[in-house]
């Protein structure tokens, strides 16, 4: 279990390295093009994936931040039920882990999540997003792979 902790441990640094570079280096909301899709845009996410409840008082802080928690822990717990009889399942778990806690640092010291990297096609844009969402992200691919292609998985 150790090595998944660790591997979850480096997403989470690389997470706040990039988020502190953005943050210093980056000015609020200017897009710095990067290549035809894709800028550098510092932004800051009160609410979860998408902006979602960005706009209210900042209640959602304390609801994403408790959330955040208890998905950590229940992540933890698996990753040491698994052991290790599966490194797929624990290599994705891993990553939704480090996302996860990525991100609650961010609301504990700032209240809000910095994001940074946009993607776009001409006038459509992607919601600005950071290294932790796409560790998330690409974790939970992992999990809903795992589960589609792993007889075993299936059956449980």
């Amino acid at each position: 279990m150790l090595k998944w902790l660790v591997a979850a441990v480096i997403v989470v640094a690389l997470d706040q390295a990039t988020k502190l570079a953005a943050d210093h280096w980056l000015i609020f909301h200017q897009p710095v093009p990067v290549m035809p899709f894709f800028n550098l845009t510092l932004s800051y996410n009160p609410g979860a994936a998408f902006s979602f409840l960005a706009d209210h008082s900042g209640w959602q802080r304390w609801f994403f931040t408790i959330l955040a928690l208890v998905v950590s822990v229940f992540l933890i717990r698996w990753l040491h039920q698994i052991g290790n009889r599966d490194r797929w399942l624990s290599a994705s778990i891993a990553l939704v882990l480090g996302g996860a806690v990525g991100n609650l640092i961010d609301r504990l010291a700032y209240g809000h999540v910095i994001d940074f990297i946009q993607l776009y096609y001409r006038n459509w844009s992607w919601p600005v997003f950071n290294v932790a969402d796409i560790a998330i992200t690409l974790g939970v691919i992992g999990l809903i792979a795992h589960m589609l292609f792993n007889p075993e998985a299936r059956e449980a």
